[in-house]
């Protein structure tokens, strides 16, 4: 799937299933949670966090995947509300940091360690 692809897919479930988007404010307090989700997870995944009950260790990578896939989900909503292709987004900012950083993590001694 496309990202062009994934930007219709949201929008036509949004307009069928989800019968309008949240306002644009709405959708980024929803984004900012569902990063939290994610980021607390990473915290007990690859962080010095621990699971609360050994269940969710189990299920981890399960719901990391979800998370990611939630912070996505409305990162494609707030794009679809704003006009955004998210598409051409993506390869201008490659473009900009690849022009930006080409030498800078080559030369960078931290990343050689």
């Amino acid at each position: 799937m496309t990202i062009q692809e994934a930007q219709r897919k949201v929008d036509e479930w949004i307009k069928t299933i989800g019968v309008r988007y949240f306002d644009e404010m709405t959708n980024t307090a929803v984004l900012m949670e569902e990063v939290g989700e994610m980021a607390r997870l990473m915290a007990r995944v690859y962080g010095e966090q621990s699971f609360k009950r050994p269940e969710d260790e189990k299920n981890a990578m399960d719901n990391l995947s979800a998370e990611m896939a939630d912070v996505l989900f409305v990162l494609i909503c707030l794009a679809n509300q704003t006009g955004i292709n998210l598409e051409e987004a993506l390869i201008k900012s490659l473009a900009k940091k690849t022009n930006r950083d080409k030498d800078r993590h080559q030369n960078n001694k931290k990343l050689k360690e």
